[in-house]
């Protein structure tokens, strides 16, 4: 059984888009829930009105593995990690969620592997992908360069806020938030207060609201994330 449900939580698909010139640096990002590492790829692809792409930042787009999810009834879907509602006040599902932070590790493994350092990995994503990297960033690998999230929050009480309160590092991966003013799935309330709690913690970083977005990227906030990224993982002289 335990194997059959760790074969279940397997990422298996990776869509990738290589560095134009020296890979020296990556991009991890995760999707929303029930959507596709190619559809987010499609989506900012179109928002860029080309493909993103780097000479020097290789991006890692994959997809969360088919599993149960409760909200849905718990018919399948592609989630990163369980949860029992869409909900603040709900408790996290640790296991569901640290059983996914490990298969990502795996991804990040893999790039450390071909000699990208870890302080030259962002991690980054969109609503449930946004969350999942605010575990990663800071809970699970505290070294990376830095954290993008999506129209993304954190549940009251928090693991990632536990882990901050106890962490014995001084430094934090710096952090930008994005959040659309008219969200109506994920109030900008959440995000808010997310960004609120992390900083009170040492993260530092910069909230930014979206004027008539809703839950959904845009292209300005597209075109930040560009130069936040390029900021936190420039392009190395040779």
């Amino acid at each position: 059984m335990i194997n059959v449900m760790a074969a279940a939580t397997r990422i298996s698909k990776l869509h990738t888009i290589q560095a134009t010139a020296n890979h020296t640096a990556t991009l991890i990002f995760f999707h929303g829930s029930g959507d596709t590492g190619n559809n987010v790829k499609d989506w900012i692809k179109l928002l860029n009105k080309e493909e993103l792409k780097f000479p020097h930042i290789k991006i890692v787009y994959p997809t969360a593995p088919l599993q149960p999810y409760t909200p849905n009834n718990g018919e399948p879907s592609n989630v990163w990690f369980d949860r029992s509602a869409i909900s603040k006040s709900a408790p996290e599902l640790q296991a569901s969620i640290d059983s996914m932070c490990s298969e990502v590790s795996g991804i990040l493994e893999k790039e450390i592997a071909c000699g990208i350092p870890v302080n030259r990995i962002v991690l980054g994503g969109f609503s449930m992908g946004g969350a999942l990297s605010l575990h990663m960033a800071y809970r699970h690998r505290t070294s990376v360069a830095g954290c993008c999230a999506m129209s993304s929050f954190l549940n009251d009480n928090s693991l990632v806020y536990e882990a901050l309160k106890t962490a014995t590092t001084g430094s934090t991966p710096p952090l930008l938030q994005f959040h659309g003013v008219r969200d109506d799935l994920v109030p900008i309330e959440w995000g808010e207060e997310t960004f609120k709690l992390l900083t009170e913690l040492g993260v530092k970083g910069e909230f930014v609201p979206l004027k008539n977005a809703y839950h959904e990227l845009t292209k300005l906030e597209v075109q930040k994330f560009k130069e936040w990224l390029l900021n936190v993982i420039p392009e190395e002289s040779s």
